[in-house]
């Protein structure tokens, strides 16, 4: 079971109403050049190439704020969440529409995505299971492999049953969280959380991420279950 701090707070599944911070969003909503000159009287724009009209144009304030986007502190609702009473799972999403949980089947459908089996009745479960070790295995090597929408991942833990991935954006550093917990159970169950640590709009790149895990896995057995 992974080690971060397990939830105290009262014991039933509830998501805060809060919205989180729009900061993924400021670049749409943020002028790149700003109308303000900063280059010497006896600078023109004919004298200068364009990537310098640019650098000399842009507000500094506004592009150390753009450049620090990225840097957010990582969540501190990571990991198995013990709601007492056996419910065990991962955190819920924010209310923003940048995650995507396999907790969330019996709140709300927007953010749900199924969970994954490694070993389904009616194929490798039947067939030929594999051991947890083995279909760990195979997760990692899936993730090692795939870098969707560019995206560079870093594992930060790994033990028998749990999986933490850092994806970072090619772009501003945008960082994403995605943990994978095999769930206790007969049934060879893995559920799975991949959430924007800023911003709302994720441009679908957390659903993207887990399809083409997904559909890497399916090559070796696994598949959805309830889909």
């Amino acid at each position: 079971m992974a080690s971060f701090k397990a939830f105290s707070g009262p014991q039933q599944i509830s998501r805060s109403s809060a919205a989180r911070p729009s900061s993924r969003s400021l670049l749409a909503r943020t002028p790149l050049v700003c109308m303000a000159s900063r280059w010497s009287a006896g600078d023109s724009e004919e004298k200068l190439q364009p990537k310098e009209i640019v650098l000399r144009s842009v507000n500094v304030a506004v592009l150390g704020a753009l450049l620090s986007i990225g840097a957010a502190p990582r969540p501190g609702n990571l990991g198995i969440i013990d709601y007492g009473a056996g419910v065990q799972t991962l955190s819920l999403c924010p209310p923003t529409p940048n995650c995507i949980a396999t907790s969330e089947e019996g709140n709300d459908r927007d953010h749900y995505a199924p969970p994954l089996t490694y070993n389904p009745q009616d194929g490798r479960g039947l067939k030929g299971p594999v051991s947890q070790e083995t279909a760990m295995a195979e997760l990692v090597a899936a993730v090692e492999k795939l870098e969707p929408d560019g995206f560079k991942h870093k594992i930060i833990k790994q033990t028998k049953d749990y999986l933490y991935v850092e994806y970072e954006s090619p772009l501003m550093g945008f960082v994403d969280d995605v943990e994978f917990w095999f769930k206790p159970g007969p049934n060879t169950r893995v559920e799975y959380r991949s959430a924007s640590r800023v911003g709302e709009s994720d441009g679908n790149i957390n659903r993207k991420r887990i399809k083409a895990i997904r559909q890497e896995l399916e090559l070796k057995g696994w598949r959805s279950t309830g889909f």
